[in-house]
């Protein structure tokens, strides 16, 4: 009887072990290795990113977060604005396709110096402060650079960016024709600079005729994956780019 029982025990270990034996090979098995894990996600961070700089000429940033002096960039005239010259005939394609949609696309603003942005700043901050004579100059200014950057912050300043429009008066951009230009954009090396989604990224609110030249290669990325200027470049350099 009782070898009987040892016998029964020692079954019921047997089955045990096999079962606990078998549970850490299947661990070790599906488990990655560390090793494993940083290849996959530095595959991920490297996906398909174009073969830019962030220190390209195209791709400098000005915003409030990284003011420049004055640039000075070698300008040329395109439709009674001036532009980089190194992006004349994107510009002038670009503005060409935009107005096969309508006639009425016109180039409103393109480069500002920094003592003339400074000048169109401080308009803007003396109109909020004659509508509101109860605000401060400092809530004048929050509400100013909701859609204009400070002399120094424009990226106007590069001349690899402008205003384009159906009306002079930006506020009146017609929506539905703002939308078909914006899908031809990256073709031409622009972007639209300030989406409806990015405002918490970009400081500005949606502006539908503010585009910015990138490249072709950097605006198609951009475009694909929904990001602003500001996240592709912070991408670019957490990939060493």
């Amino acid at each position: 009887m009782l070898s009987t029982r040892k016998s029964v025990m020692a079954i019921i270990f047997g089955v045990i072990f096999l079962v606990l034996l078998g549970a850490c090979s299947f661990v070790k098995q599906t488990e990655p290795s560390t090793e494993q894990e940083a290849s996959s996600t530095s595959k991920v961070k490297q996906v398909n990113l174009p073969k830019v700089s962030s220190s390209d000429w195209e791709l400098v940033l000005v915003n409030r977060q990284h003011p420049k002096e004055e640039l000075n960039p070698d300008l040329v005239e395109v439709d009674g604005v001036f532009v980089d010259r190194r992006i004349e005939n994107d510009v002038r394609q670009f503005l060409a396709a935009a107005q096969s949609i309508s006639s009425n696309e016109q180039l409103i603003s393109a480069y500002r110096s920094v003592a003339y942005q400074e000048q169109v700043y401080n308009g803007y901050v003396e109109r909020e402060l004659l509508g509101d004579p109860s605000l401060s100059r400092d809530e004048a200014e929050k509400i100013v650079q909701t859609f204009s950057q400070p002399p120094g912050a424009s990226e106007h300043q590069t001349g690899l960016a402008f205003d384009m429009s159906t009306t002079p008066n930006l506020d009146g951009s017609d929506e539905a024709i703002a939308k078909q230009v914006q899908q031809l954009a990256a073709t031409y090396g622009f972007v639209l600079r300030f989406p409806k989604d990015k405002t918490i990224i970009t400081g500005i609110t949606y502006e539908n005729w503010h585009y910015r030249y990138v490249g072709k290669i950097s605006a198609a990325y951009m475009v694909k994956h929904n990001l602003a200027l500001e996240e592709y470049i912070e991408l670019l350099k957490e990939n060493g780019q």
